[in-house]
This record gives structure tokens, C-alpha cells and sequence, in this order.
């Protein structure tokens, strides 16, 4: 008998599972797309260290070389579930024609205005999102029960922003040469923390990956998380946020200034001049202003957000949009979505202080999404697995960190540095960012400022795009919206 030591098995990943199905454009063409829900090992010092699930949808028998996008949402701990069965895929979750949540049970329709129609796409779940898991050692009979840290990988190692982005940069590499893809157009498309993964991985592919990029497209991007922590000190996020708490309060007829029969752009001419202006000054200076003048500013903003003038002086012009929701209409027992500020639910506890309504945009959508991605996953395209699919993880989200020892004076994390630098690496990658108006979360005007502190020569800004669409952080279930948001991208693409 040979005491010889056998050679250890390469890691396999778990089996996926593969389809064709057919899709019809909105013109009613059938297409047959080939649909691959499978697994790619990241490794770390050439061990095995953890399984990233995608699901890859690919024109059958295309006549060309298509270009491919890579998308994934945000959280951090959001699983793609989203963006995949929520605008971009080829099947969709049924909304109202304005997001409306339907009564259960979700059902699954085919999406005419899917991507799919002129980009192949691969939906990217993270670490410790949807079925994306650390891959545990197998323990030798003969090792004690304190494993070598060296051989091991931690999963919270996953929830950091640079590895993260390291993550995603190794997969987007490992994917590319399974499927011989180096020459294609590539594209990636984040929401949300998804869109600042975009902007930042925008300059980390072409510098470190050798990944060059056609586009890097944002949608409901949170680009800078400075602009996340407003105070009382602050300016710049509250002026961000009172053009759509504004537009807000035109929508549900609440303003006293605009009717909300105005043509979108008009809203927004005349909220944003007084924002930008009689608004930001009267914040800047504080109450070092004249306080006759300071009051009308005051009064102005009661009138646009269409609350009461002593609320609105209390806060000496601040009003956080948590309050927004739970003031404006208050009278009918009802709350607004923090993500979709269009959307209202009741508020079952008018009585109490805090605010414990649901909150209409997230968690009312939650059960049609995970019911929707796991009967797709599971009974359409046959993926068997006991994991659960994580569609968004409160735990990745609160365990998320900055890499290393962060200092106390270091600044909040941003992207747009990242981005100037990846769009003077690479002067023909297009930029392409998108919103909903009624988001209040990462509003849109954020990115609009931005944008144009960005300090682009003439010849970049052509290639940075900027549209914004009726609904909030998931404007896509309007159903005009993901048709129009479809259009725009379309001719960005090559």
C-alpha cells in the first residue's frame, strides 16, 4: 500500500445551472437568450476564498460581438435582485404603471424594455449577498480545532470598501476569461452605494484590472457620503435635499408656490433658483442675517414644502426629509417613502412621537422582490441550492467598514476624485448618471452639483450624461420611466 500523500482536488465551485429562453423586444421580435446562473471562485493567495453567484444573460446566436454590462446594486449588502427583476433583466416584477405595490402573490412578466436588447448582462451579487458566501476549509481529520488563521478567510474581510472593490475588480477579470470576452465593449451599471461602487471601480478596472471601459453608469448613485450626514453646520445637503422634498410637495399638492401641474423641468427651474440662492445664503449665514429677511426665506420654504411656517422657523430653515415624511401629510394619517417620496403608506402610530410607519419604497417592495428573485432563481432556471438568498443583508450593512485604522479627521469616503481621474485615464469612457426626482435619500440634484464642480474640460463634459425620471431611488417600476431610462441609455451604447 503506497503512504504516498494524494494531490489535493481543486475546488469546485457549487454546480449552477444553464437555459435558453426566448424574449420579445417592445416591437414584439422573439430572441432567444441563453442564461447561465452559475458560481466564479475568487481566490486569495491562490486558495480558494470565496464564490461569487451572477447570472449571465447572452444574445443566442448573435451576429456580432455584443458589448457586455456588468450590474449590481448597492446597500452595502443589497444582492442585484433589483436592478435584475426590477428594470434591467429580461423578466420583471409586475408594479402598477406608477410603482404601485400589487397585492400578492408577486407575479414574474416579461420585460420589454430589458437591456438585453443591446447589451449581453451579467448580474453581480457580492459577498454575503444573494447566493455569494466565503468558502469555509475543509478540516483534515488530523488538524486541531483552532484552524491556521493563514489558511482561512473571514467573511467580514468581504465588507470593507476597498476589498470589496477588489472583489469585484477579480471577478469582473476572472469572468472576462472564462467567457473570452477581452474584446467586447464593456460597461458597468450600480445603484445606489452600487452607483458609487461604479464611479470608484470606474478608475480601479482601467488602473489595476487592465479592464478599459466604454461607460460606467450610476443610477441613484450616493457618490460622495459627506452629502449623507447632514447636521446643523451643514449647507450643501440640505439645499440637495429641499429640491426634492419641494418637487414633493408639488406632486401630492401640498405646495403653496407650485401647482404640480407644471411641466417637470418649470418645478424645477424655480425650486432649484431659490434653493441655490435666497436658501443656501440664508443657511450659510445663520442668524449672523438680518432676521426680517430671514424669516421671509423662512416662509418661502413652508410654502414650497408645504408645511407649517413654525415647524419650518423651529428648524431655522432645516427640515430633515425624515421630517418632511411625516409632516406632509399628516392630516390624512399618512407617510412618505424615505426613497420614494411619491409614495405614501399609513401611518398605523399618528400618536407617537417617532416615526414607526413602514417605509412604503423599501420595505413595502421587499416581499415582491425576494419572492420574485427566488422563483426565478429556483423554479425558472433551476438553480438548487439550500443557501437563502440574501436580497439585502442588514448584516453585511452594519458590519461595513473603511480598510484599516481609519483616523479621525480622515474625510467621509467619495468617488467623484475617482471618477475625474478614470475619465482623464480613459477620455472616451462615457458617464452616464440617473435619478429619480422624489428621491430623497441620494437626491438628484446632488449629483447635478457635483457635476459641475467636477472641473471637466469641454471635451469630457461630452461624455458625462445626466438624466433624472418621475419616481425615486427605483424609478425603473414607473412604468414611462424604465421605458425612457431604456431610450436614454440605449444611445450610449456602442
Amino acid at each position: 500500500m503506497s503512504n504516498e500523500t494524494p494531490e489535493p482536488k481543486e475546488y469546485a465551485a457549487p454546480s449552477g445551472s444553464s437555459k435558453r429562453i426566448v424574449w420579445h423586444t417592445s416591437g414584439g421580435e422573439a430572441v432567444e437568450i441563453d442564461v447561465a446562473a452559475e458560481w466564479i471562485v475568487l481566490r486569495k493567495k491562490e486558495k480558494p476564498a470565496a464564490e461569487i453567484f451572477h447570472t449571465y444573460y447572452k444574445a443566442a446566436d448573435a451576429k456580432s460581438r455584443r458589448p457586455v454590462t456588468f450590474v449590481f446594486n448597492g446597500g452595502p449588502g443589497a444582492a442585484s435582485a433589483y436592478l435584475h427583476i426590477g428594470g434591467i433583466g429580461p423578466q420583471r416584477v409586475a408594479f402598477g404603471p406608477t410603482g404601485a405595490m400589487p397585492p400578492p402573490p408577486t407575479r414574474l412578466v416579461e420585460n420589454s424594455e430589458s437591456w438585453i436588447e443591446f447589451t449581453d448582462l451579467v448580474f453581480v451579487d457580492p459577498v454575503g449577498t444573494g447566493f455569494s458566501r466565503v468558502i469555509e476549509p475543509e478540516k483534515k481529520p488530523d488538524e486541531k480545532d483552532k484552524p491556521d488563521p493563514s489558511k482561512t478567510v473571514d467573511e467580514k474581510e468581504y465588507y470593507a470598501l476597498e476589498r470589496d472593490l477588489e472583489s469585484l475588480g477579480e471577478f469582473i477579470e476572472r469572468f472576462l476569461s472564462k467567457h473570452k470576452l477581452w474584446d467586447v465593449p464593456i460597461y458597468i451599471a450600480g445603484e445606489s452605494y452600487g452607483g458609487f461602487r461604479s464611479a470608484k471601480l470606474a478608475r480601479r478596472l482601467q488602473e489595476t484590472h487592465g479592464v478599459g471601459l466604454t461607460a460606467a453608469i450610476a443610477i441613484s448613485p450616493a457618490l460622495e457620503f459627506s452629502l449623507l450626514q447632514a447636521n446643523d453646520y451643514d449647507v450643501q445637503s440640505f439645499v440637495d435635499q429641499f429640491c426634492s422634498m419641494a418637487l414633493a410637495a408639488a406632486f401630492h399638492k401640498r405646495s403653496r408656490v407650485l401647482t404640480g401641474d407644471e411641466p417637470i423641468e418649470t418645478q424645477r427651474k424655480a425650486i432649484e433658483a431659490f434653493a441655490t440662492g435666497e436658501l443656501a445664503r440664508a443657511l450659510l449665514i445663520g442668524t449672523a442675517s438680518n432676521g426680517a429677511v430671514r424669516g421671509q426665506v423662512f416662509t418661502r420654504v413652508a410654502d414650497f414644502l408645504g408645511l407649517s411656517e413654525d415647524l419650518v422657523q423651529r428648524g431655522h430653515g432645516r427640515v430633515p426629509f425624515w421630517r418632511f415624511a411625516r409632516e406632509l401629510l399628516k392630516s390624512e394619517q399618512k407617510t412618505l417613502s424615505y426613497y420614494d417620496a411619491s409614495a405614501t403608506a399609513i401611518d398605523p402610530f399618528p400618536d407617537r412621537d417617532g416615526n414607526e410607519a413602514p417605509e412604503p419604497g423599501l420595505a413595502g417592495s421587499q416581499r415582491l422582490f425576494v419572492s420574485g428573485i427566488n422563483h426565478l432563481l429556483r423554479s425558472e432556471l433551476n438553480v438548487e441550492t439550500d443557501r437563502k438568498y440574501e436580497i439585502l443583508s442588514y448584516d453585511v450593512n452594519s458590519e461595513w467598514k473603511r480598510d484599516g485604522n481609519s483616523h479621525v479627521f480622515e474625510a467621509p469616503a467619495g468617488s467623484i476624485d475617482d471618477l475625474r481621474y478614470a475619465m482623464s485615464v480613459n477620455p472616451h469612457m462615457k458617464v452616464l448618471i440617473a435619478h429619480g426626482y422624489y428621491d430623497m435619500v441620494t437626491p438628484y440634484f446632488s449629483s447635478e452639483r457635483l457635476a459641475s464642480q467636477m472641473k471637466l474640460l469641454p471635451e469630457q463634459k461630452e461624455n458625462l450624461f445626466i438624466q433624472h425620471y418621475q419616481g425615486g431611488h427605483m424609478f425603473y417600476t414607473w412604468d414611462q420611466s424604465r421605458a425612457d431610462f431604456r431610450d436614454w441609455v440605449r444611445r450610449h451604447y456602442v
